[in-house]
């Protein structure tokens, strides 16, 4: 089973920082890019950016650039999303899904469960 579960989410003040993470099981991250998306009520999922198989980040959104900075550690199998100076904006459900290239499509056509990040004071 290739699966993703994201964590980490929760309540935090405008300002504020959270990390969340990705946890892979039953494949590595080494051969895959991992896509960070997020969807808030109401609103169409959007791409927030994409960790490289080598582990730098692409594909930053502008909503989020120098702000959000994905990484991830290889030998936990997991990914990771730093995001700082958080607007109540980046409120939604946040979700990361495997790609084979972050240039190209996630793996599955399938979501799971998210995590959620509420920014208000």
């Amino acid at each position: 089973q290739l699966q993703l579960v994201e964590s980490g989410g929760g309540l935090v003040q405008p300002g504020g920082s959270l990390r969340l993470s990705c946890a892979a099981s039953g494949f590595t991250l080494n051969y895959y890019g991992i896509g960070w998306f997020r969807q808030a009520p109401g609103k169409e999922r959007e791409g927030v950016l994409c960790i490289s198989s080598s582990g730098g980040s692409t594909n930053v959104a502008d909503s989020v650039k120098g702000r959000f900075t994905g990484s991830k550690d290889n030998a936990k199998n997991t990914a990771y999303l730093q995001m700082d100076s958080l607007k109540p904006e980046d409120t939604a459900v946040y979700y990361c899904a495997p790609h084979y290239y972050c240039s190209g499509p996630r793996v599955y056509d399938y979501w799971g469960q998210g995590t959620q990040v509420t920014v208000s004071s």
